[in-house]
């Protein structure tokens, strides 16, 4: 907001159609048209006391708290409900006995029955009802009758507890599950002094934002069962952080007490997150204290992992891939900042001599690293947070951001309030789709393809109108051509288009070339410009220039033997393709950097343990190409993924590979803004959809699931969405079932029962959600459904 103000002198404002010019304590001003009185107070540095009001969600003038004078009408009125009109005179409690004394009488009214807990109360010290009740409040009360009371706390989900006679009915909760997070699980129930936020019988506020109402309540009626008596906010030393979690990239407040962390809030940050996360970024965070932590260097001996020093361990770890000369290939997962994705970018081009590195254990594809390569990687910023909700039209392509990446959902509803259109061609009308009123096309599992290209006329026309924005998900590689057929659509529309990776190091992986056939930046491997370029900026005579291999090549070589050793980091077998783990107990030499024991690092023969992403400094980049800077909230005797690999690099002979976070940055921002050549785009032609008996099966993996980053937060995984199945009303009458009735559905991979669900789904169709996806695959061909 733009505002210009002039002095008491009387100097005019030149009037223009878009603003309005009013009186605040004296003081002239211009603001925009449909400007609250309270934010034109605020711009003038005048702090008028509130607690309904938020600057996110609708006004509601609940609390009453921000009462104040305005000329010519009857009564004081709420700042935060009334626009600013032109010629307005407004005074406020600085200026007006009226606005004070009003003030004054509403806290004293709800002060009446608010219990006196501050010295026990987790808002306490940090707490807007405390802080305006010395500076907007009466010095003393004249109630002295008991107050209203209430059994405490209650569970309005298993993370999220209530004690209901601190609230003061400001609506901010509510507001924000109905308009922000589309989840309207709460709600005002009652009235008068038995007025109190409720939910539905049996049905718990299980939203994947619920953790924000905690932050905004003004009172600390709203608590965590996390953090409720852990702490008080003066003991808290505050650290900004980016969220490891998701590709969203959001800005956090990490704070910690003796070296522990004790909360998570989202930080303010207009231009992603604005003031909101999902509760997995809040409060996913207890893994950094699991048993199963790494601290200590481990040596297989006599076929056990034993305790090394780390000398021991580097000297071991050095023999065993000198010994593999040539013949080693790394994988990354998706933990790592972009620091320490160039070191190994870096480390395997340089130190291991090899192009054999892939960051996508999930499996791979060609054509996806075809589309990375020309698409995603060294593009810098591409669309944005503010680009979707600026565009009349988004259209998503296997993706389902609520799961996948929240923020980006929560930025779509806001978008399509304003009416922006949301569109998804998927397998069926995910609940996320419907909270944004979104329209859903039909696609079955391998047939995305061909919808995006026989897309109708409408929508094409639509997507070509200035600001369209098509979004594709990590899921589009399992579907054969349906990347080509985006790049096709982007191409055919001039719609902007964006990639939205999982994890929170995955676009970071893409730029700093963690790719087979790409070097940082963009470059192509079999580009000899490109490959003179990033020797000059490493300082050396050459890098490979034979393609290397992707993850799923890696692992068919290591069971042919062309492969003897592997370099693993962050990645989990459950990653893994199904099978995998019998091809890498094949591997010869296996060295894991990792931050916790799990199945494959139990295979390793060297294990060499890291920091995790709170324990250092540096750079996540978000699903725009944004650079998230982190800071380091926790002080450990452990190195990072990149310091490790420098005392690596060290034992095999290479002691100029740099470890030092801000340098690597430094030197990885030389590769940006390659102009010479880049792989060229997709060109791959669906196959004919598979046919067959029984259904295919779509699913995707949830944004809360038992995985190692979610360890030990119980509250949390409570939370959960729980297993369904679901089918079209037609399938499911074929099979004979009803709603709720236990359903199994049968695949190569395994098979699991659920609860079935009856809504949109694609014909021949089935989806299970939750963490299903662990026991039938992702995508598993044609799986058997029966009651």
């Amino acid at each position: 907001m733009t505002v210009t103000t002039a002095s008491t002198t009387g100097d005019a404002i030149e009037p223009r159609p878009d603003v309005v010019t009013l009186t605040i304590d004296g003081v002239q001003t211009s603001v925009p048209k449909g400007t609250l009185i309270i934010r034109a107070a605020e711009q003038l540095g005048v702090a008028v006391p509130r607690f309904c009001d938020h600057p996110l969600l609708d006004p509601v003038a609940a609390c009453r708290m921000c009462l104040i004078e305005v000329e010519g009408m009857p009564k004081p009125q709420p700042a935060c409900a009334v626009t600013c009109s032109d010629g307005m005179v407004v005074k406020t409690q600085m200026t007006s006995g009226v606005a004070d004394e009003a003030q004054r009488s509403v806290m004293e009214f709800l002060l009446i029955n608010h219990p006196l807990d501050c010295a026990i109360c987790d808002k306490g010290g940090e707490c807007p009802l405390q802080n305006q009740a010395m500076t907007n409040g009466q010095g003393d009360t004249r109630f002295d009758g008991p107050k209203r009371t209430f059994p405490k706390p209650i569970n309005l989900s298993a993370q999220v507890l209530l004690d209901r006679e601190r609230c003061v009915s400001c609506a901010r909760c509510t507001r924000f599950a109905e308009q922000i997070a589309g989840d309207p699980f709460i709600e005002l129930l009652e009235r008068g002094s038995q007025q109190q936020v409720g939910i539905a019988a049996g049905i718990p506020f299980n939203s994947y934002y619920s953790g924000n109402t905690i932050q905004i309540c003004p009172v600390g009626a709203l608590t965590s069962a996390m953090y409720r008596f852990r702490s008080r906010p003066f003991d808290l030393v505050s650290t900004p952080t980016a969220c490891e979690h998701c590709a969203s990239g959001c800005s956090l407040r990490t704070d910690s007490r003796r070296n522990s962390v004790m909360r998570r809030l989202a930080a303010v940050d207009p231009d992603v997150n604005e003031e909101w996360n999902c509760d997995k970024g809040r409060f996913a965070f207890r893994y950094l204290e699991s048993d199963r932590r790494l601290s200590t260097p481990l040596i297989r001996e006599n076929g056990q992992l034993r305790s090394a020093s780390w000398n021991e361990a580097l000297v071991a770890a050095a023999a065993g891939l000198k010994a593999a000369t040539g013949k080693t290939g790394v994988f990354t997962g998706g933990r790592l900042m972009v620091e320490d994705a160039y070191a190994y970018s870096v480390f395997t081009r340089r130190v291991l001599g090899t192009n054999d590195i892939d960051f996508r254990p999930r499996g791979s594809s060609t054509e996806e690293e075809m589309f990375l390569a020309n698409r995603v990687a060294g593009r810098g910023l591409g669309p944005t947070y503010a680009d979707l909700e600026a565009s009349q039209t988004v259209l998503l392509v296997a993706f389902e951001p609520e799961d996948e990446s929240p923020i980006v959902f929560l930025r779509l509803r806001k978008a399509a309030r304003a009416g922006t259109q949301v569109v998804s061609i998927a397998p069926s009308a995910s609940r996320g789709l419907v909270k944004t009123g979104g329209t859903w096309i039909p696609a079955a599992p391998g047939s995305e393809a061909f919808v995006v290209d026989d897309l109708n006329d409408d929508w094409v026309a639509a997507l070509g109108q200035p600001g369209a924005v098509i979004l594709v998900g990590q899921r589009a590689a399992a579907s054969e051509g349906l990347l080509s057929a985006v790049v096709r659509l982007a191409d055919r529309t001039g719609a902007n288009l964006g990639w939205i990776p999982r994890r929170a190091g995955d676009r970071g992986a893409v730029d700093a070339g963690l790719l087979p056939t790409l070097l940082p930046g963009g470059r192509p491997v079999a580009d000899a410009a490109a490959r003179v370029d990033t020797a000059a900026i490493w300082g050396v005579a050459d890098v490979p220039e034979a393609p290397g291999r992707d993850i799923t090549g890696m692992l068919a070589a290591i069971e042919s033997g062309d492969l003897e050793a592997i370099l693993v980091s962050g990645v989990r077998m459950d990653d893994l393709p199904t099978g995998s783990e019998a091809g890498l107990r094949d591997a010869r030499f296996v060295v894991a950097l990792d931050t916790h024991h799990h199945e494959l690092v139990e295979l390793a023969d060297v294990v060499l343990p890291v920091a995790a992403a709170p324990e250092k400094a540096g750079t996540f980049i978000n699903w725009e190409g944004r650079k998230r800077s982190s800071s380091q909230a926790l002080t450990t005797s452990l190195m990072s993924d990149a310091r490790v690999l420098a005392a690596l690099a060290g034992e095999l002979g290479f002691d100029d590979i740099d470890g030092d976070p801000a340098r690597l940055r430094a030197q990885l921002d030389e590769f940006a803004g390659w102009e010479g050549a880049r792989v060229g785009s997709p060109e791959v032609v669906a196959a004919d959809p598979e046919t067959g008996t029984g259904f295919l099966l779509a699913t995707w993996r949830p944004l809360l699931e038992p995985t190692a980053m979610q360890e030990g937060e119980p509250y949390l995984a409570a939370t959960a969405p729980k297993r369904q199945v679901w089918l079209s009303p037609s399938e499911a009458a074929t099979i004979g079932a009803t709603e709720g009735q236990p359903i199994t559905v049968s695949g190569a991979s395994g098979s699991v029962t659920a609860p079935l669900v009856v809504t949109e789904v694609a014909e021949g169709t089935v989806v299970v959600t939750g963490d299903a996806y662990r026991s039938v695959g992702h995508i598993d061909g044609r799986v058997q459904v029966a009651v």
